[in-house]
């Protein structure tokens, strides 16, 4: 399959030998839908997939980039109402052409508002119809935020509180079955011995079996970022810890909150915080392996007539990373970048993606090209622009050695990535019975022909230089 790239109309140097090339920003949508909270994934193709919200008709708006342009926006919750502001909206996150979104329902106070999830196996081209997530009659909730793990299923996390908005924790639930059923949510927060900033959204990671919710605390208004860890891919939380340890004393609620990655043992995470007293973001690094966080540092180090910094988010590819945020500087809204095209020889001082009129912004990056989305007030759409970069080897990531198999699930075929020309893949179902190895190959994709199996789990031994990859396969 071949990717697009847009041709860039200027050249924008970094520190280091990572170099990306911008296409111009374009609108997403017409003002008339609105521009809060905008989320950016992409497809197996590496297409935009873009999510946002709008409080005016209090909907979920989705579309996609099909190649030349984005498509017409589709409200993906229907007849339900969804809660959305610019500081926290719905959520998404894809694998291949699989794509999840969750959203809360509006009112977030009522206890017959729930978080509900939608499914897309064919890159966002049709939904499913929405799902109930928060099986909690006695609770209230908010703040969905969705991963999904190496299988495909989706990991979702929320706030949950009692039924007069005390007890404030973090959730988490996982699906084992594509985001048809979830399980009993277990808590993830509380590593602390207080409670979590209720106002402040949170963010879920996955890779392999680690799962790390991130969130804001509130220790008797000590509001720093902790993060909650599970090793068997979020069916339990048994430890956290604090990823920063600014001893940010705030009695009023900051309304922001974090986000990070997971590249190989370690945890990148990004957050605001005010201790210094300024509005500053931050990044720390914390090992998986005994859970320690090194010293946190300002993400862009000292500027100039910097008034405040807020709203940041971090993407990988691999070992690819990349981190946006908003500063207003002499009163004068930016949206920066810092990327590295690969984490391991360090991060580039940041450079400009947009100037003035910036509320908020997210990442995420594909094969040689990073997409970015943000709210702009003065056309008062969401706005986008890609950037290409020279993939190198410092790609390889164990998440990425693995093969990508999409869309899972599949009533058709699927296509199996990410592997090399003399690859041997072998097929069987739960029994053990194998399926003739006759599987079509081109441009490096293998392509399954599902069409005549019979609905139910199938496995996909992936042999390739000596080592074996098993994926769990679901035809629906």
């Amino acid at each position: 399959m071949k990717k697009l790239l847009l041709a860039g109309l200027f050249f924008t140097p970094f520190i280091s030998k990572a170099q990306i090339t911008w296409s111009p920003a374009v609108d997403v949508a017409a003002n008339s839908f609105n521009n809060e909270h905008p989320r950016v994934v992409t497809d197996a193709s590496g297409n935009a997939l873009v999510l946002w919200g709008n409080s005016s008709s209090e909907q979920a708006n989705f579309s996609r980039w099909n190649g030349s342009a984005f498509t017409s926006p589709v409200a993906l919750s229907g007849a339900m109402t969804v809660a959305s502001q610019s500081w926290m909206g719905p959520d998404l996150a894809s694998k291949g052409d699989t794509v999840y979104v969750v959203f809360k329902q509006n009112p977030e106070g009522d206890m017959n508002s729930h978080i509900y999830l939608i499914r897309s196996y064919n890159g966002g081209m049709n939904f499913s119809m929405p799902v109930q997530v928060d099986n909690i009659a006695d609770s209230l909730s908010r703040f969905p935020a969705v991963t999904i793990d190496d299988n495909g299923h989706p990991i979702v996390a929320f706030m949950k509180f009692d039924p007069s908005f005390g007890d404030a924790r973090w959730v988490v639930t996982r699906s084992n079955d594509y985001g048809s059923t979830f399980n009993v949510d277990k808590k993830a927060s509380g590593w602390t011995g207080g409670t979590v900033c209720d106002c402040c959204p949170g963010a879920i990671t996955a890779k392999g079996n680690e799962v790390a919710m991130m969130y804001r605390a509130n220790l008797s208004n000590i509001r720093d970022t902790w993060v909650g860890r599970s090793t068997d891919a979020g069916a339990t939380f048994t430890n956290g810890w604090n990823a920063e340890g600014n001893n940010w004393m705030l009695m009023s609620c900051p309304s922001s909150g974090p986000d990070g990655v997971i590249i190989g043992d370690t945890l990148y995470t990004v957050f605001m915080n005010g201790a210094s007293g300024t509005a500053l973001v931050y990044w720390s690094k914390s090992a998986l392996s005994d859970m320690s966080a090194q010293p946190t540092e300002p993400i862009s180090g000292t500027i100039a007539n910097l008034n405040s910094q807020n709203y940041p988010r971090m993407a990988n590819y691999g070992n690819a990373l990349a981190v946006v945020w908003k500063q207003a500087v002499n009163g004068s809204d930016q949206l920066v970048i810092r990327f590295t095209n690969d984490i391991n020889a360090g991060l580039p001082d940041y450079t400009m993606v947009d100037m003035d009129n910036i509320t908020n912004a997210d990442v995420a990056i594909s094969d040689g090209a990073v997409h970015v989305v943000w709210e702009d007030n003065a056309s008062g759409t969401v706005k986008y622009r890609k950037g290409t970069f020279q993939s190198t080897a410092g790609l390889t990531d164990g998440n990425l050695s693995l093969p990508i198999v999409y869309p899972n699930p599949s009533n058709s075929v699927w296509m199996v990535s990410n592997v090399t020309p003399n690859t041997e893949l072998i097929l069987y179902d739960v029994r053990g019975i194998s399926y003739p190895n006759n599987f079509d190959q081109s441009n490096g994709i293998f392509e399954i022909d599902n069409s005549t199996l019979n609905s139910g789990v199938y496995f996909l031994d992936v042999k390739s230089e000596g080592k074996t990859s098993t994926l769990q396969l679901l035809k629906y």
